[in-house]
């Protein structure tokens, strides 16, 4: 028995300086055109997961996320901090998209999210505000967004999977656009004099 434990002890070891090494020698490629192991990539899914759904708990969506109002904000703000990534309904990957690692998902294809229950919309809620980490999903709540800002996108998710092409355009035409309570809106003054582009109004 002691001998076996000695052997795992060492074996542990051998396998901590052996992992060392490679992390000081720079051999961990992070490169993101270089994908995970399959065995890497679902440990860290599975990671994610659950540490969504254990941080997403208790919190309660509105009852109000079919609210015309809300879904017509939640067009404007998706299309201008969304879409890019995410995508909308007709529109193929786009620059940024192709080359992030993991890829998000398309939120327009109507197999996208975990479904349509409060639960998923607790998960949605909390992945918005907060972000992911080494995802390049950005915790929406430090660029500004409010509460209020997020289920408004969240309810216009719920109907996005649903949309054409001409009816995402109608209702992103429709909105208040790049709009929500927490935004900061910078003002540059118009030089009264110059040329060129220095006579341009930014």
């Amino acid at each position: 028995m002691g001998k076996a434990l000695i052997g795992a002890l060492s074996l542990l070891i051998f396998g901590a300086v052996a992992g060392s090494g490679l992390l000081l020698a720079g051999r961990i490629d992070v490169s993101a055109d270089t994908p995970h192991s399959p065995l890497v990539y679902r440990l860290i899914e599975w990671v994610r997961e659950r540490s969504i759904d254990h941080h997403s708990r208790g919190i309660i969506p509105p009852a109000d996320l079919s609210a015309a109002a809300r879904i017509r904000r939640g067009a404007g703000n998706y299309d201008a901090m969304c879409a890019g990534c995410h995508l909308s309904p007709g529109a193929g990957d786009s620059e940024i998209r192709k080359g992030l690692y993991p890829q998000p998902p398309d939120l327009s294809l109507s197999t996208a999210g975990a479904g349509e229950s409060g639960r998923a919309d607790a998960r949605r809620f909390w992945v918005i505000k907060h972000g992911i980490k080494a995802s390049a999903m950005p915790a929406w709540a430090k660029a500004g967004m409010e509460d209020e800002d997020i289920w408004d996108l969240i309810a216009f998710l719920k109907i996005l999977p649903g949309l054409s092409m001409e009816q995402y355009r109608h209702r992103v035409a429709s909105s208040e656009g790049h709009s929500h309570r927490g935004m900061v809106v910078h003002s540059h003054p118009v030089p009264e004099t110059g040329t060129g582009h220095d006579a341009q109004p930014h």
